[in-house]
């Protein structure tokens, strides 16, 4: 189920700098911005719509356990290996996976091939039917506008159990093992100042701690736990950009030293590495949010009254134990980009992050997430529900032109003057329009469409070139955009594009960003990736 991605502010009522951790004035200064647009990968899932992978298993649902029988998933626990695969079935039961569940039809359509190991009997239901079999092979003709695709193990030998499914594309089945990356998806991005992994790696929903915990490419499904490194790496390697990596909230020593080295050893030479601690440990939506504020309190760095300050304080301690561990792999910090993460509305947040234990000395850039913002909730001094519902377009339009757009820069400038303060970068881990309803709000039809129409308007797009012209001027660096695709819901409307197979002029805002960024020297194709064969 998809996560919002609005914002919880927090409310303080601080009116004066707590002396803890206030370091000196820095005997640096921060190099000079370099302001370019990185992107944040949208979030692996069956209903992932950038299809980047021309293996579409690897974005497959976890197994559901079904009885023959009885209603949806009601199916015993299954016994799965440590990869995920289903290792036996017991009698009467069977197991189901789904794939593409995207509305409208929009993935490829044509004859998939289906590779497995092992013994059993699978079955293609759905937008899927087989029209060949053989062992270990399957024929399968994929029609879209008939819905998702499933796959259900109706049999399988516990002594030769069916895994390494595989279900590859029309056209790739000679050259998915050696490039599995999709060359739509792929040439979508070249030119980008980096790649945030934060969503493609789960980390929201991480429960890693160990280095044995991680996922492989040998993985079921990389909704799981996320996609293996190695293809993290290789993305970067192929398309020569720099990655941005987030280390689990819960993630030990062992397992942060092992990641490291194996970027040192795969990740090209010439390419930098974005590090950063999990993931808005500041905001309450999180678990992560929970973990940082109960080990702080437990290290004493706050009381449990104010346990958010503990949690702040711990989120500079535990990212500078990760940037040491970082470094000593590598050798020094040349090719390292060292975040200390926090709230854009807040610069309090970040000067409790920035200063604490002098964190700021072990670090290279505060990092915050600008949004311009349009949170429509029952609650708070925010434009109400049913005044958003009424609005027109335009009126919506002039809100986040005119009173959005105006706070974000402020927030942009407090956070610079801090970053100055202390010899920091000043870099965006995410940034866009943020207008949603937020909690009961999301089931307001009116704002949820109200919210579609906006991110399709020509003025979108005009919108987010002030925006980015506004973070340049205020000495922003670079600017991680949320997010690549979405098809935008009652959630918010995230993407950039919304299909795989978008017309790039449709998406006002991902025509924007594109022409900026090549405007700043960035060699991106603002076409959308489109091949010359049309995939």
């Amino acid at each position: 189920m998809r996560t919002a991605r609005w914002a919880v502010s927090l409310v303080l009522a601080i009116v004066s700098c707590s002396a803890m951790g206030q370091g000196n004035p820095p005997a640096r200064k921060a190099p000079e911005p370099r302001a370019v647009v990185g992107m944040n990968l949208t979030y692996v899932s069956d209903w992932n719509t950038e299809l980047p992978f021309v293996d579409v298993f690897r974005l497959s649902r976890t197994w559901i356990s079904q009885r023959q029988g009885e209603a949806w998933g009601k199916g015993p626990a299954l016994d799965l290996d440590e990869r995920g695969w289903v290792k036996r079935l017991e009698p009467g039961c069977y197991a189901d996976t789904l794939m593409c569940t995207i509305q409208g039809g929009h993935f490829p359509g044509g004859e998939y091939t289906v590779l497995y190991d092992g013994e059993g009997e699978i079955e293609m239901m759905e937008a899927a039917a087989i029209t060949a079999r053989a062992p270990g092979r399957l024929a399968v003709r994929v029609d879209p506008p008939r819905g998702r695709i499933l796959l259900r193990l109706r049999a399988t030998n516990p002594n030769n159990y069916v895994r390494n499914i595989h279900v590859i594309m029309p056209g790739f089945v000679q050259t998915w093992r050696e490039n599995p990356w999709h060359p739509i998806f792929f040439n979508r991005w070249k030119g980008m100042a980096c790649l945030r992994f934060k969503d493609w790696q789960l980390i929201d929903k991480s429960v890693v701690a160990t280095w044995s915990e991680r996922p492989t490419p040998e993985e079921a499904t990389f909704t799981r736990k996320g996609v293996a490194l190695e293809w993290l790496i290789d993305l970067s390697n192929r398309l020569q950009i720099d990655p941005w990596f987030c280390m689990p909230h819960q993630a030990d020593d062992d397992y942060v030293r092992q990641f490291a080295r194996m970027v040192k050893e795969k990740l090209d030479q010439r390419l930098r590495i974005y590090v950063e601690y999990s993931n808005e440990t500041w905001n309450n939506v999180y678990a992560q949010n929970k973990y940082v504020n109960d080990a702080g309190v437990r290290m004493k760095f706050g009381d449990e009254k104010r346990p958010w300050e503990a949690g702040w304080r711990y989120t500079a301690w535990r990212s500078v134990q990760i940037f040491k561990i970082w470094e000593e792999v590598f050798g020094g910090t040349q090719r390292l980009v060292r975040l200390l993460p926090s709230q854009a509305a807040n610069v309090y947040v970040s000067r409790q992050i920035v200063t604490f234990q002098d964190a700021w000395r072990s670090a290279d850039a505060l990092t915050v997430a600008p949004y311009f913002t349009c949170n429509v909730m029952d609650q708070g001094n925010g434009p109400k529900p049913e005044t958003v519902a009424a609005w027109t377009t335009d009126q919506a339009l002039d809100y986040m032109e005119n009173t959005a757009l105006p706070m974000a820069v402020k927030w942009i400038q407090e956070q610079k003057k801090l970053a100055d303060e202390h010899g920091l970068k000043l870099i965006a881990y995410e940034g866009g329009q943020h207008f949603v309803g937020v909690r009961n709000v999301q089931n307001n039809e009116a704002v949820t469409k109200l919210g579609r129409a906006i991110n399709l308007h020509p003025r979108m797009g005009q919108l987010y070139g002030k925006y980015l012209d506004a973070w340049a001027r205020e000495g922003g660096d670079v600017f991680c955009a949320f997010a690549s695709l979405d098809p935008g819901s009652k959630y918010g409307n995230w993407g950039l594009l919304e299909y795989y197979d978008d017309a790039p002029a449709r998406m006002p805002k991902f025509m924007a960003v594109m022409e900026w960024a090549r405007a700043r020297g960035q060699p991106v194709q603002a076409e959308g990736g489109r091949t010359t064969d049309g995939r």
